[in-house]
Parts: structure tokens; sequence; C-alpha cells
């Protein structure tokens, strides 16, 4: 069925003029290219055709891609579809500029979902292909705006190729817009043949309604402005900045890194242009522009003589010797200053500028404006070089003919061009586009970047004058540049040199061919067999084209082709890691129609896979671009780029190669169905309970649980088998019901405040000899739930045994002390006494009990009974280990009163049953964690840990008992880190350490882990509740009194718990079985929850020796006894010792991956020693003498002090070497306890740390990665270091002085940065400041780190010096506020009270990031 083609009345948009219909209905219908003037509304057209394509069935599940050329385009023509096109269009802009990342195939695929237009850069869309975030058959229509581009190597040609090879039938339709289709004036038809055959469409033009096109794209009246040649000298001052500069040798100009020769090439440009006196301005700006580099670069290695606020240390980066003359060089420029830069607006020229200092060239453009200007006047002026954009928007505000006139910005290409030319600014801040189109400014001064697509539309923006400033070079300029002059009214100028044959003949041709070539495409449809041969730009590379190859990846359909492999090769070498020390990774081309290329030898890889040759070409960027698809195909194969040809993806799930469930959508509060025993059900099971020894009492519920142990204070509780309940056929409801009130009444007697009305989910109940329900016992009770009055029966036996309620006091029980018969309640109160007011105990008595409705009768006689007030049973929770254990409230030291016996009832329920009532709740709770314990063992198929560290792990601190997983989680979080580390390392043998570092960091991320946890369903055995006595927990789901079976029975319970518990107890889970059976454990653990730890089997087993033993050198023997471990394979210590520098110049592998192994190794065996040296320390206790262990500092003291490493390094790079060499004797000299407790005064080179890493490393693989082995031989070298850890570390200066002021209740302690000038340096140093008053610095330093610790040490000192006046109590006033302005900020002190709310300690990582957050650079 042939699509229904619509009007443009029919479509809800702006009202389109009848050409614009002509082209839309003929889009419709196919392919084309609209060529139409600039101005001629082709994005209308566009805007049609979307919402036409929009509206199509078959477009649903698809998105529409508009291209441009431009970023300057992309906010141009988005903004123009959003505006325009109704709210349920949803427009999407993307360019580099906004950081794209496409491994988050998750946020992209959302993208795709949520937007139905995306506006985009072509290179952009050309990577989205390459790497299959998206595909072409998932595309509606292309718009390719300004699609004369689509030649050569351009990303229109790379996008319209991958086009091609999509089946004809899903391919997407096709819009290009250009105003110049014809590049080859010589061969117009060519040029439109290889243009349609590019983009599979056919170039049309208006053929029905051409004079209202010509009415509503007026062109502009055309004049020609001839100019005499420059003079051959200038009336101009002498000696000029380039004489000047002209005295240095060209070596001085390269040791600084400055681009002279480039630089002089465009300051002659730019006189025979403009004349001496721009050329000198460009020549000043570019000078400064890199001084003022070269400046901020030098300034680390400075700072201010002022002794005493230095910290003098060496410096950890390679420095560099300054050259004096760049002192000369900076006098000369800083003599020019007053001519260019106004010091008030360093963008504007100071001094009136003469026509006489100025080209002939730009006289006559002086008095184009002139001639032209007017208060409404707006023009732009087009030129070929930045440097010419820049110099004349400064000098035509300058010149006294143009001033008050005329107000200029100038509009060039995004960045520094590739000769080096920077890009300097104007007066004008902000976008020149913008200023132009609000009438800011009236003159743009613009290179070609300003030529296509930028829309200046004539109804808003009288564009009265455009003027071609240099020549013109093709077609496409000289229409594009005259399209912006849209006005009927409107002037084009073209300027040319007198006697400029040449120049004046190239622009009659395009003027006079301009009609012809227009002709060419508007009567293309009649001509449907001319030739279509190429034009002849693209004739040369034709063969290299036809013999391009073309790779998808089966798997993802991710494509690799001849105009990307450069750029994939590129972005793998710029993500090896360096120091400052390694110049930048890249790779090397060598040959010219055949290309060899050399890949980093920092890359992992064998030899033979670091240097590919390619086929022969026909052109060296051929050649280059062959050799480079050839290495990344077999670089493929070698896993260094995954599926998506991403050398580092952002998703887990790519690492990890399993499926990760989406946690985006996982509530912060999650409410969980958990495992529960509690219940009732057909069968009910008794559990005998026994309390220290003796049987007390039987529990009663629906789940046979198994039998447990707990220590309940001082008391061992324990249970028996279970064995099933029979009931009495016809009785049985009276039998549960009888055993629901007794546990009820006993609940509300031993443990609750107040009666409750629920369903108890279980029973407990008294037990015969035979262990069957004692219903005589429990009947007594629930007959006299008050308690009975006959007191005949009562012995001393019974003291301190049995429980008496007063009847005035309902819910409080007495524990029976003695019968005072020696007392009634009509004798009188001893002198002294609480009764004493009162002639008689009745009288007492009764003004005590009296309310207001009801007097108090108490009889007159009788004894009075001496009771001890027995407290509720505050037992929630229990010890999992004997440490701390609560005691019971015993009746000797309890509150002891008189009661008259005949107003207290005795309580029927005996002293054993007393016991176990007030153990019920650590009976249950015990039994509740053993319980979730083995079903979370069975059904998440854990191996055999020990059940206690299993309950600990369960356990989340909310709950708030004695043991939770907040220790373990710390524990767990190296264990994780170790056990991913040494998969990836094996899994991915050719990815360097910042491949495998991502990876890392993506497998042990929170949201992996949380998705994780949500697919094996973990978070049905986490324990969350808090025992409380205002809250009988134990209960059934639904409220009522239906104590009737249930079948099923429903064993879980509704909890809610946040969503990072589940992260939490994963790490808690992996420690566990850590502690339980070390690493073997911890990989079936791991591998049970879905972990990427490459499975259940150990390490020995899995990666045996890549190759046989071999002998170590002898350069090592010293190492080997210092480490007290000798070697079995020379290379591993070869490669530990091996700096990245030496490795690029001799080959061979570097350090960093076994940097990346002994990174997690060394945090898993100080995290270790910590968690058993100190049983009581809390996580964040432990994670920060973790953190103070594993520092650059501690290591590199390890490093030189204890095993000489630096004696034996491999380094090729001589300011390293010095580096290291100014450090060493520090480092020596510093004891253990000075780098632990001050290691924030080093600022050692990282090398040395990471060699002390790579070493320990590569011991864990010589030792087949036997991690006890590899422990013991840290903990050897370390244990100077390790002996000074404790929970009470001292802290930094930094964390001591925040944290000091915010006990103080100060709130306004402020680490900042001030500036101070050395010469014609700028160094920047740390400041304290209180109140906005500086109490220290700025503080100098080559490290900026160490000078921030330094002056927060100082500031410590003067605030607490109460004599001086920057003494804390002197500055500070935020007590003063906090008592008067309760609407404030809460102090340091509601902070902790609020704390006591959330009672949960710093985990692991929020520790780690507590760390870094103080440690942070302060800019």
């Amino acid at each position: 069925m042939a699509n229904v083609i619509l009007t443009s009345q029919q479509l809800e948009t702006l009202v389109p003029r009848r050409y614009q219909e002509e082209v839309f209905t003929r889009a419709q219908k196919g392919n084309i290219i609209a060529a139409l003037n600039t101005g001629s509304g082709k994005t209308l057209i566009s805007l049609l055709l979307i919402k036409w394509t929009i509206a199509k069935e078959q477009s649903k599940g698809k998105v529409i891609i508009f291209l441009v050329p431009k970023v300057t385009l992309v906010e141009q023509q988005s903004n123009y579809i959003d505006t325009n096109t109704p709210d349920s269009i949803r427009v999407m802009k993307l360019h580099g500029a906004l950081d794209v990342d496409l491994s988050d195939r998750a946020g992209w695929k959302k993208r795709f979902e949520e937007h139905e237009v995306f506006v985009m850069t072509a290179q952009i869309f050309l990577n989205i292909l390459t790497h299959s975030v998206w595909s072409i058959d998932k595309v509606s229509l292309m718009i390719f705006d300004e699609c004369h581009h689509a030649r050569k190597n351009h990303p229109y040609n790379g996008i319209m190729r991958e086009y091609f090879h999509v089946p004809s039938s899903r391919r997407p339709k096709i819009f290009g817009m250009t105003a110049s289709p014809i590049w080859n004036v010589k061969d117009p038809g060519g040029s439109l043949a290889t243009l349609e055959q590019h983009m599979d469409a056919k170039v049309i033009g208006v053929r029905d309604h051409i004079e209202e096109l010509v009415d509503h794209s007026p062109k502009p009246i055309e004049v020609i402005e001839e100019y005499p040649l420059p003079p051959e000298e200038y009336a101009y001052p002498f000696p000029t900045i380039y004489l000047c500069l002209q005295i240095f040798e060209k070596t001085l100009w390269d040791q600084l890194e400055i681009p002279w020769s480039k630089i002089e090439m465009r300051y002659f440009s730019t006189l025979y242009n403009l004349g001496p006196y721009c050329a000198s301005l460009f020549l000043y700006l570019e000078i400064q522009h890199h001084l003022t580099n070269l400046f901020a670069e030098y300034q680390k290695y400075l700072y201010p003589v002022d002794g005493d606020m230095v910290v003098d240390i060496p410096s950890s980066t390679p420095a560099k010797r300054i050259p004096l003359e760049i002192f000369d060089i900076d006098d000369i420029v800083s003599d020019f200053r007053s001519f260019f830069s106004s010091d008030d607006c360093p963008a504007q020229i100071p001094i009136p500028i003469p026509l006489a200092w100025c080209s002939p060239k730009v006289e006559s453009l002086v008095k184009v404006l002139l001639k032209y200007s007017s208060p409404t006047f707006q023009g732009i002026i087009f030129v070929e070089q930045r440097q010419v954009a820049s110099t004349l928007g400064r000098l035509l505000e300058a010149v006294p003919e143009l001033q008050g006139t005329i107000r200029c910005a100038h509009l060039v290409g995004q960045g520094v061009n590739s000769e080096g030319v920077s890009k300097h600014s104007d007066r004008y801040q902000g976008d020149a586009v913008k200023l132009f189109r609000d009438k800011e400014i009236n003159i743009l001064i613009a290179t070609s970047v300003a030529e296509e697509g930028l829309d200046f539309p004539a109804s808003r923006i009288a564009c009265d004058l455009v003027v071609r400033f240099d020549p013109l070079q093709h077609l496409v300029g000289y229409v594009q540049s005259r399209g912006r002059a849209r006005n009927k009214a409107s002037t084009f100028i073209i300027m040319i040199q007198k006697d400029d044959l040449a120049q004046l003949t190239r622009y009659k041709a395009l003027q006079e061919g301009e009609p012809e070539i227009n002709r060419a495409y508007q009567t293309r449809h009649l001509n449907t067999d001319d030739d279509l041969d190429d034009d002849d730009d693209d004739m040369n590379d034709l063969v290299d084209l036809a013999e391009r190859e073309r790779y998808v990846v089966p798997s993802t359909g991710a494509i690799l082709s001849y105009d990307n492999a450069i750029n994939l090769i590129h972005h793998l070498c710029a993500l090896i890691p360096r120091d400052a020390f390694t110049p930048p990774h890249q790779p090397t081309f060598t040959g010219y129609f055949q290309s060899t290329m050399r890949l980093p030898p920092s890359l992992p890889l064998p030899p033979r896979h670091l240097s590919y040759l390619g086929p022969p070409k026909r052109s060296k960027k051929e050649a280059r671009r062959a050799v480079a698809f050839c290495a990344v195909k077999r670089l493929c194969k070698l896993d260094v780029f995954d599926d998506y040809l991403l050398p580092i993806s952002s998703q887990a799930h790519e690492a990890d190669k399993q499926r990760v469930t989406h946690v985006r959508n996982v509530p912060a509060i999650m409410t969980v169905s958990v495992r529960d025993p509690w219940c009732m059900g057909s069968k009910l099971w008794i559990h005998p309970i026994f309390i220290d020894g003796c049987q007390v009492a039987g529990l009663v519920t629906g789940t046979k649980l198994p039998p447990v142990d707990v220590l309940a204070a001082s008391s061992h509780v324990r249970s028996g088998m279970a064995e099933l309940l029979v009931f009495h056929e016809d009785v049985e409801f009276e039998e549960r019901k009888i055993m629901h009130d007794f546990t009820k009444l006993g609940i509300w007697y031993r443990i609750t405040s107040s009666p409750f009305v629920s369903a108890t989910s279980l029973f407990l109940i008294p037990l015969t000899s035979d262990n069957q329900p004692d219903f005589h016992t429990m009947t007594r009770l629930v007959d006299n739930p008050w308690g009975q009055g006959d007191w005949d029966s009562i012995t001393e036996d019974d003291y301190d045994r049995r429980i008496v309620m007063s009847t005035y006091e309902r819910g409080r029980t007495y524990l029976l002390r003695k019968i005072r018969d020696d007392l009634s309640p009509m004798s009188v109160p001893p002198r002294g006494s609480l009764q004493a007011a009162f002639p008689t105990y009745q009288e007492y008595f009764v003004n005590k009990w009296t309310r207001k409705n009801r007097k108090a009768i108490v009889p007159v006689g009788g004894p009075l009974l001496e009771a001890a007030i027995h407290p509720k049973s505050h037992l929630g929770s229990y010890s999992l280990y004997p440490i701390n254990a609560d005691t019971i409230a015993t009746p000797s030291n309890a509150e002891v009163r008189l009661l008259p016996q005949g107003c207290t009832r005795l309580i029927d329920l005996s002293f054993n049953l007393c016991r176990a009532f007030e153990a019920l709740p650590v009976i249950c709770r015990r039994f509740t964690d053993v319980y979730r314990v083995q079903c979370g063992r069975f059904e998440l198929g854990l191996p055999l840990i020990t059940e206690n560290l299993l309950i600990e792990a369960f356990t989340l601190p909310s709950s708030k008992p004695s043991c939770n997983n907040q220790r373990m989680e710390t524990l767990g979080d190296a264990v994780l880190q170790i056990c991913t580390t040494v998969h990836l390392l094996n899994a991915y043998p050719n990815r360097h350490e910042g491949q495998l570092s991502e990876l890392r960091s993506q497998l042990v991320s929170n949201n992996y882990l949380l998705a994780r946890a949500k697919d094996v369903g973990l978070e049905h055995f986490l324990t969350s509740e808090v025992e409380t006595v205002y809250k009988w927990r134990y209960a059934l789901l639904d409220d009522g009194n239906d104590e009737g079976p249930r079948d099923p029975p429903k064993r879980y319970a509704e909890r809610e718990f946040p969503r990072r518990s589940l992260q939490d107890c994963m790490e808690a889970v992996l420690a566990a079985s850590f502690l339980t059976g070390g690493i073997s454990m911890a990989l079936e653990t791991g591998t049970a929850l879905g972990l990427a730890f490459g499975g259940p089997h150990p390490w020995w087993r899995r990666y045996p020796p890549s190759a046989p033993p071999t002998a170590v050198s002898a350069l090592f023997e010293g190492l080997e006894t210092s480490l007290g471990y000798k070697f079995h394979h020379s290379h591993l210590i070869l490669e530990a010792v091996t700096h990245p520098s030496f490795s690029s110049s001799s080959g061979g592998p570097s350090y960093q991956r076994l940097e990346f192994l002994g990174d997690a190794l060394l945090d898993l065996v100080v995290i270790k020693y910590l968690y058993d040296k100190f049983p009581s320390a809390t996580s964040h206790e432990l994670a920060y003498p973790r953190t103070r262990t594993i520092c650059a500092q501690t290591l590199a003291h390890v490093a030189v002090k204890r095993l000489g490493l630096h004696n034996i390094m491999l380094v090729n790079c001589p300011s390293l070497t010095m580096a290291i060499n100014g450090y060493v004797p520090m480092l020596r000299a510093a004891s253990s306890e000075e780098i632990v407790n001050q290691g924030w005064k080093y600022d050692p080179p990282k090398a040395l740390s990471d060699v002390f890493e790579s070493v320990m490393g590569a011991i864990f693989v010589d030792t087949g990665y036997d991690y006890d082995k590899t422990a013991s031989v840290v903990e050897y070298v370390m244990e100077d270091v390790l002996s000074v850890l404790s929970p009470s570390l001292t802290k930094d200066p930094v964390s001591d002085l925040l944290e000091w002021a915010g006990k103080a209740g100060c709130r306004k302690v402020v680490f900042g940065k001030e500036a101070k000038s050395t010469g014609k340096f700028q160094t920047e140093g740390v400041t304290v400041s209180v109140h906005g008053n500086i109490v220290v610095g700025p503080i100098f330093s080559t490290s900026l780190p160490v000078a921030k610790y330094a002056a927060a040490e100082r500031a410590m000192a003067m605030l607490k010096d109460g004599e001086t006046d920057k003494s804390l109590a002197h500055l500070c006033d935020c007590g003063k506020h906090m008592e008067t302005d309760n609407t404030g900020p809460a102090s340091v002190e509601d902070g902790a009270k609020l704390n006591n709310v959330f009672d949960e300690e710093l985990d692991a990582e929020d520790a780690a990031e507590v760390d870094r957050i103080m440690t942070t650079d302060i800019s």
C-alpha cells in the first residue's frame, strides 16, 4: 500500500509558502536534496517533514536524526525545532562539548526512548553507529544540514557509507539541505552526481513557484570595492615589537615550545592584509598568551621568599629549568602593553589608531562602513584567518573615524587552531552570535564558521551589509557568505585588490556561472541518464575507497571502518595511565604508501601485537587508516576492545559478561518480605525451652525450628528437639485459645507495657512431665488474669519467686519479698518514711489510689506485704559473643515497697515461667536469626559459613543489636576488591591498568552490588527489627483474634529498610565467608552471589604458572633478603621494578598491572590485621588507620627504608630520578610513627609507592596466589608501620581543625587560596580564615595539599591561644547566634543529637569518601 501523502495544511505548523510546500511534497515521495538559496526556509521544510514522519505508523519505535556540520548549528536548529513543535515531540541536542559517554548504554537507551528528534553533530552520530549504541534501521528520517559536505572523509560520508550497508527496505528517508550543491564549477554535472550518489538522493530545485522563491529569497546588490596595493613602508613607530623579538634565537623559542615560525608566518600575513599595527597587535597578544601559560607552568616550582610562610619539601613533580631569557621576552612585551591593551579593559585598544598605521585595504573598509552606517545598521565581515578576525575587531573600534559608530565582536571556530594560534577574546563577553542578534553589536567579523547555516532572519535583523574582506576561493564560500545578506536592500561587497586580474576573473566566473550551475540541478529531474562521474576532488582515492574493508562485531553490531580506526587507537592510548614523568602515550606511524604502526609498549601485549604493517595504498593518509583498521581488528580479538569497540565500558554487565538488573527504580527505602518463622498453621510444633539446664516452658509455633542456644544476660538458654503437637480433636479450638490467652497474659506481665490485641504468632506455655501442654496450669491463670486472693498456700519458699499485682495498679507487677505480719494498714508509719505524712498506712493508700470518680477502698485488716517492683524484661537482643553481657535486674537492687495484702492479688505464674517469658524476646530473636541464616544458606547456595558470622552479616545497624554488619562490611569491601582484581587481571591479560581499574570500579560499585543482591534475593534474609517493650513484634500479619489454623502458613513478614543495606550486606557476607574459610570460601560465596570472581575454584588451580621457574638476577638478591621471600619466576620481579618510562624506551611490560594487583592486596592485608587486632573497633575506627597505612607516603617510606626499592627501580627519566633522590633522605630519616601520624608533611613521587605495591603483587602471583603466604610477607615488611596503628590514631591537621572548631560551635572556618607575586610569577598559597578574618597564610609549598595541612596546623595553634586577637574565642560569635537565633543552622551539638537517632557508623566507603574530601586539593 502506497504511503498517504499529506499536504502541509493538514499539519499543525507554521504556514509554508508554495515553493516550500512543493519541495515538501517531493520529499514525501523520495529521498531528495533541497538546493535552495540561503534564507529561503529550508529548515521549515525539514520541520514539516519531521511532523509528517512522526505521524506515520511505521515510524513508531524509531527516531529522527537531524545532522549538522558545526557545533553552533546544534543549538540553533534544536531550538528552532523545539520551539515550533508540540510538547509531545521531544527534542534532544548532542555535541562534543556536552561530554557524551557512549559506554552508558542504559542511559542511551533511555534517551532514545524518551525523545523523538535528535539534533547532533555528524561525528557524534558516527560514533553512536560505531559503538552500536543505535543503528540506522532504527531511524525513520535523517536530515543533513549543509549536506554538500558529504564527500571524501567527512563524517556525513561515513554515516552514508553505513547507510548503504542496511537493506534498502529498512533504510530511513534522507532529506538534505544546501545552498551550494556544487563544488567543482568546471564540472557541475559531475559534482551533482557525486553528491547524489553519496547521499542516495536527488538534488532538486523549485520548478513551479520560482517567482515566489525569488521574491522571498532576494539577492543583495553586489559591489566590487577595489583597494590599492600596500606600501613598502608605513609611517609607523620604530622599533616594532617584531624587531625587538627577533634578537632571540630560534632555539630559545623551541625550548619554550613557542611555535615562532608559524607565528612569524601569520605576522607577515596580517602585516600584508591589515598593516603594521594589527600585525604588531597580533604578535603582542600571541606572545603574551604563551608567556602566561609558561609562567603558570613554572610557578609551581617557585614560591615567595618569605621563609616563615614556606613549607620547604622536595618536589614530587618533574622540575623544569626556567630559561632566564623568558624574563627578557616578558620585559619587551610589557614595554608595549600601553600600546595595545587598556588597564581597565585588556581587550580594548587604549589609544586612537590613525589609518596611516593600517593597510589600504583597511582604509577602504573604513570608507565602506562610513558609507553604509546608520543608527540601525548591522553588517558582517568575512575573513579567512582567525588572527585577522580578532585584531580587526579590536582595531575598528579604535579608528577615530568610526568611534561611536561601530561596535565589534568576532566569531571564529572552537578552541585553538591546529597551527597553535590562540583564540583571542574581544571586549564584549558572551556569545557573539547572540550579541549580534540582540543588536548589542552591529559588526560581526567572522571566519568561515559563520558562512554556513547560522540564521540571521531578515525579519529580526537588518543585515544591511556583508563584506567579503578576503578573496573568494570557491563557489560554496561565495554563495554562503552572500546568503547572510537577506534584505532586499542589502549590499554584498567583494573587496578585490586593484589590478588583481586573477581575483577579479575568479569572482566574475563564480558570479556568471552560478545561474548555469543552478539550472544544472533545477532541471536535474529531466536528465535521468546523465553521466554519474564523481568530481575531480574524489577521483584520486576511488580505487582506495573501493578496496576499503569493514568489520561488524557479530554479537553487538558495532562497526569498525577506515573512518573510525585511527580515532579508536588514539582513544585507547590516551587511557593508558601515566604519571607526571611519563610522556603521553601515542601510536607512531612510519612509511608512506604502506604504513607501519607501533603501539606504546605500556600496553600489556606481546611484542608481535604491538607492531602492525598495513596494505599498500595510494595515499599516506589512506595507508594510515588501513594499518589502524588492521590493528583495531586484531585488538578486538585480543579483547583489548570490548564487543562495542570501547576500550573502557561504564557498564558492569559488559565487564561481568552477565546480565545486570537495572536498579534505577529501586526506592531508597524498600518494603521487603523477609523470611520469618512465626506463624500459625494446622500443624504446630512444641520446642522445649531450657534455662541453665532446667526445662522451664515450651515454645509453640507453626514452623519446626532447629535447636538453638543463646546467652540471655547471665543465663544460658537453649531449645530442645521439636515435637509435633497433637490436639484433642473435639477441643482443638478451645486448647488453641487457652494457649493464646495464656501467652498474651505472660507477655503483658513480663514484657510489654500494656496488653496487646493482635493474635500472637507463637505460644509460650507450661509443659507436663511428658512435654505436653499443661492446660490445667494455663486455665488457672486465664481464669484469673488479675490474680487471685488465696494467700493460705503462700510460704517463705515463695518469697522472691512469686509475682503479685495491686488491684489499683493494673499492669505493674511486684516480686513478693516478705509477708509483714508485724504491720497492718492501721499501723503508724515510722517518722521520716514516705508515708509519715499520714496517721496510718491505710489513709496513705486511700489518698494515693483515690481518683476523681473513684474512691479507693483499703481494708483495715490483714498484714502488709513487702514487695519489690519487678521491672519488665529489657532483653531484646543478645550478644553473639560472650562480651559485655547484660544482667537481668534482680530483687536485691529493685525498689521495695509496702502493699496492703487486701488490695494485692497473686499472679498464678510460676518462677520458671516468669524466667521463660523474660527470656522470650531473646529466644525469639535467636530462633529468627538462625532460621533466616539457614534459609539464606540454602536458597542462596552459600557454603557452610559459621552460623554466628552469617547472622552478624545479615544484621543491619538499624536494628541496634550488640553485633551488626558494619565491621564486617569494612572487611568485606577489601575481600571484594582482591577477588575481583585477581579475576580481572587474568581474564583480561591484554588490558592495561587504566582499563582494569575502570572495570574493577564497575564491579565493586554500589549499583552493581545492589543489582546482584536483588538478582539473588538477598533482601529476604536480612534482620532489621528493633526489639521494644512498647510493641510485641511476634504477632500474626493481620489484626483480629482469629487463632485458627492458617494453611499454608505465611512464613514471611513485611519490613522496611534502606536499599543501601543490600550493598553493605553483600560485602559483609563475603567477610563472613573469608573469616570462616579464607579466600577459597570467599570465592565460593561470591560466585553464589553472582559476583564477578571468575568462578568458585581456588586460584592456584585456576591460574597455574605460565612459565617454568627461573633464577633471579643478582641485582635482586638483597631485595629477597629484605623481603624474607625468594622468587621463583625472575620475570615477575623484573616487571615489578620497571617504571613505564623504562618500558617505553626498552620495551617489555611495566609495573602497572602488578601495581593494580598489589593495591588490592595491601588493602585486604591491612584491614584484616586491624580487624583481628582491634575486635571492638568500629568500622570508622578501622577505616582511618587503614587509609594512613596504605597511603602513598607510608608505602614510599617502607619502599625506601625497609626494601631500598629506589636503588633497583628501572627508570629512564632523569627528572624522576632527581625527584626520588631528593626524597630518599627524608624518608630514611622519618620514623614509622612520624610517617603514620604526620604523613601529610611529605609528598614523595608516586612511583615509590607504586613500585612497592607492584612488588607485593609480584609476590602474590609468584606464590600461585597464595594469600596467606603473601600476607605474612606483607606483615613482615610493614611490621614497623603496623605496630603503631590504633583506632585512636591522630587525625590529620585539617580534620583535627574542623572537628575541634565544630565542637566549639564554629561554622565559619574556611580554607582558601591566595596568590602572591614573585617577579613575573603568580604563586598560589593556602589561607585559613575564620568569619572572613585570615588567621594564617598564605602558606606556600611545591605541593598544595602539604601547604593546606601546614596552614591547618598553624591555624589550630593560633585559634587555641586565648591571649591573641586571632583566637577562636575572639573571632567567633557562632555560639551567641545559636543562643538567640533558633532558625539558624544546627550546631555540631545539635548534629550529635540527631546522630543518636540514626546510630549507624560510617562504613568503609563513607569513611574513604570523608578522607578523600579532607585530603582533596582545595582547588
